[in-house]
């Protein structure tokens, strides 16, 4: 596990380097063939219910369990997840020097800015609330729309900043119940689910739409105050549900090919460490019997590097 001092002593080295380079850093794809000594995860310290310091992420969790099949002790490189989260973690290199860290556990399957794998889970954005008074008998997203107007109106509905939550408010007239709050805090000790889940134990807000994970997270932890978690499903011009993957660095091949068949062959594995954790999950994103064929073509040979 990566201290805080690792991220500053590397962070020193690439500006020393870049000042010796004219200011370019090198991120280009590394040897792939090499024998591995580490499964090496890039990873938020506090990012829960995905990642945090103890290991307790589902994330971390399906990692260890990579880590325990190829024989690997797991590694990690720790950066708060944030813009340019890529950028400083799986495509950090200082010349000279190796990367910190070979794959990052959870991207969306289509991310531009890495080699993604194939998908292991599929998830949708959900309302959570706590079912009283007004919201006692909303079972599905049409319950809740189906509310009075004025009802509607008067509910106060937490939304993540720039996410699919504040089209589904435009898309359904109640903008005005929206209560915006950021998706990135500056304090890396504030979890953004931490945040939501607060303010829906306090009554601060009525409700939430958030990412699944999240919102199963929420519910979960809300030991005093029981919630519900309603999943939402894609409307034109809303997107909710997404693929996830995970993500190596481009031209690295081989290792994607092996993470491949991990996943593939822990599909019952991954999916119970899904559900313990809470994550509202949609039927397969990789039918199963494709997942077993790539998971007897993905080579089994020792990790590299």
């Amino acid at each position: 596990m990566a201290p805080l001092a690792s991220t500053l002593r590397y962070g020193a080295r690439l500006l020393a380097a870049l000042a010796l380079a004219g200011g370019t850093a090198l991120a280009g794809a590394a040897d792939d063939d090499t024998p591995r000594k580490a499964f090496r995860v890039c990873k938020d310290p506090g990012n829960m219910p995905f990642t945090n310091a103890r290991g307790d992420g589902f994330e971390d969790k399906i990692a260890a369990l990579f880590a325990a099949q190829l024989g690997l002790p797991v590694e990690t490189y720790e950066f708060p997840q944030r813009l340019g989260f890529i950028r400083n973690t799986l495509r950090f290199k200082v010349p000279g020097e190796d990367y910190p860290c070979d794959i990052v556990m959870g991207v969306p399957a289509d991310y531009g800015q890495v080699l993604p794998t194939a998908p292991y889970y599929r998830s949708t954005y959900v309302l959570v609330f706590a079912p009283t008074e007004a919201l006692a008998g909303v079972e599905r997203p049409e319950d809740f729309l189906a509310l009075p107007r004025e009802t509607l109106g008067g509910l106060r509905i937490g939304v993540f900043d720039r996410s699919p939550a504040s089209a589904w408010l435009a898309h359904h007239d109640i903008v005005d119940s929206g209560v915006p709050y950021k998706s990135m805090s500056p304090d890396p000790d504030e979890q953004p689910a931490q945040v939501i889940g607060r303010d829906l134990a306090a009554g601060k807000i009525d409700a939430a739409v958030v990412w699944g994970p999240i919102g199963g997270y929420i519910a979960r932890q809300s030991k005093d105050k029981p919630l519900r978690v309603v999943p939402l499903a894609s409307e034109p011009g809303v997107k909710f549900d997404y693929a996830m993957a995970m993500g190596v660095r481009f031209g690295e091949k081989a290792w994607k090919a092996q993470i491949d068949g991990l996943i593939a062959r822990n599909r019952d594995a991954i999916d119970a460490i899904l559900r313990e954790h809470g994550v509202p999950l949609l039927p397969d994103p990789v039918p199963r019997a494709q997942a077993a064929t790539s998971a007897a073509v993905a080579t089994a040979a020792p990790a590299s590097r």
